[in-house]
């Protein structure tokens, strides 16, 4: 074979190369062409389908059927062979195809109507009410087939008859402190009386519940805490919440419903007396689980005022006999006791303090010095630097406090005058405001280099006089009678009251 042949193969078999690379190119551009022209007439056959319809899956049928609302109507439909049966939970949101077949699981709506949930009925069913108080029964949904209670705030679909969910918007919650306090009887100081018969009152017929039986006597349905402010009152129902639950046992199985009196107030009529009913409702529910459930009404005069005494809007002629037959149903029931504080006892209406419904009245008294001194030893404590022995500025503060120092002058109806002292109003806020004031004065000292010792005496009794001098807890002048209702005295009216102090 000649040169000039050899040359001519070389360049035939370089353009057959050239050809094949670029048919190669050619057939996956056509491919890719191809791919791209399906997915469009896959878009245009999708934009073609008829639009989608959306429904609320209630039940399961026979089969691959299924019940569902959907458009205002109750229809039963056919199932996807591409969805779960089974994975479909009464009232989930579906997609609709063509032919009315469900297609879809969209989860459960997020949007609807609010309304109360105020009774179950069974396991699946309750009655929910609205914004009117029209009440409607209705399913619970899987979310809340278990969870929700009385007094909870659902969204509901009122056509579908369905609730799906529970909204953070709990009246009862809102109103209620639904936990067991952390203060104990040893954190209550000067009150050793009281608490001996609260316990005596409340706790024993939960520790000997046999004894009780065998005497058939029935535990007692309330307990009124009195007397003056900041004296413990408070206090005294928390810490029996507590020991309720250690009695118990696990320290929590012990329930405290603490009600936020004014909160319960509502300008619309008979919206007061449904929370009342409320949070009763709530109490026995929990109550059916055994525990102690404590019901707490704090300054318990603002809601339950004695009836037509025309001191406010005479709401109170249909709050407290709500609130009577609330007491009265309690009877039957089990592990639930009432606990009111109050410091104006005499604004209460009579029928509440009756024997039967609150039985057991306890009065808190002002603290005397043994009882002033067993309050500092709370507050003020060997881990709190002092800069003295404790034992030494818990005395300086007490005689400090207590001594005779004249404050308010009281002229009597028949002209006979009284004189009152500081030591008359001391309570037991009063005295840990005094030591944290020293604290205060003892970390002042320290940060301008005085003295890094810690509280002295000094610091207590310009406390104790800091405290005096305030009396932010005293009664306004105007007013005579407060004195002496204040102190706890009651005796001759007062006309005239002038502070000396």
């Amino acid at each position: 074979m000649s040169n000039a042949d050899t040359t001519d193969a070389v360049a035939l078999q370089r353009e057959i190369r050239t050809l094949s690379s670029r048919n190669s190119k050619l057939s996956q551009l056509l491919k890719a062409s191809r791919d791209k022209l399906k997915d469009l007439s896959a878009q245009i056959d999708a934009l073609a389908e008829p639009a989608s319809t959306y429904g609320i899956y209630l039940a399961g049928g026979v089969g691959r059927d299924a019940e569902v609302f959907t458009s205002g109507r109750l229809m039963r439909l056919k199932v996807s062979p591409n969805l779960n049966t089974e994975e479909l939970a009464p009232g989930a949101l579906v997609r609709l195809g063509d032919g009315s077949i469900v297609v879809e699981d969209c989860g459960f709506p997020d949007t609807g109507e609010l309304g109360m949930l105020t009774e179950r009925i069974g396991q699946g069913r309750a009655l929910v009410a609205n914004s009117t108080g029209e009440e409607r029964l209705v399913r619970l949904a899987e979310p809340i087939a278990t969870s929700a209670r009385a007094g909870d705030t659902l969204l509901v679909d009122t056509k579908a008859g369905l609730a799906y969910e529970r909204i953070p918007k709990t009246e009862v919650s809102q109103l209620s402190l639904e936990e067991v306090p952390n203060v104990t009887y040893a954190d209550i100081g000067g009150l050793d009386e009281q608490i001996d018969q609260i316990r005596d009152a409340v706790e024993l017929p939960f520790s000997h519940p046999d004894l009780y039986r065998d005497y058939q006597l029935n535990p007692p349905k309330g307990v009124l805490l009195y007397g003056p402010p900041g004296c413990g009152k408070t206090l005294i129902a928390k810490a029996v919440a507590n020991s309720l639950s250690q009695r118990v046992g696990d320290g929590s199985a012990s329930y405290f419903l603490n009600v936020k009196g004014p909160e319960l107030l509502n300008k619309f009529v008979g919206e007061t007396e449904r929370r009342i009913r409320l949070i009763f409702e709530r109490a026995r529910e929990l109550a059916g689980e055994g525990r102690p459930v404590i019901i707490f009404f704090d300054e318990m005069e603002s809601i339950f005022r004695t009836r037509g005494s025309g001191v406010s809007s005479d709401m109170e002629t249909t709050v407290v006999p709500q609130l009577l037959t609330e007491l009265d149903g309690v009877e039957n029931l089990a592990n639930v006791i009432i606990i009111g504080a109050t410091n104006r006892e005499e604004l209460i209406d009579p029928a509440l303090l009756r024997p039967g419904r609150l039985d057991v009245k306890i009065r808190v008294q002002r603290p005397t010095r043994e009882g002033a001194r067993d309050i500092f030893q709370r507050y003020l404590t060997d881990d709190v630097p002092h800069a003295e022995p404790v034992a030494d500025l818990i005395e300086v503060g007490v005689e400090k406090l207590f001594a005779p120092r004249a404050f308010v002058e009281l002229t009597l109806v028949d002209g006979e005058i009284e004189i009152l002292d500081y030591s008359d109003f001391v309570s037991g806020a009063m005295v840990a405001n005094i030591v944290d004031r020293a604290k205060k004065l003892a970390i002042k000292d320290h940060l301008a280099g005085i003295s890094e010792a810690g509280v002295s005496r000094q610091h207590i009794a310009e406390a104790v006089l800091a405290e005096q001098n305030e009396s932010e807890d005293l009664p306004n002048t105007a007013n005579p009678d407060e004195w002496s209702r204040i102190t706890g005295r009651h005796g001759k009216r007062v006309v005239q009251a002038q502070v000396i102090g």
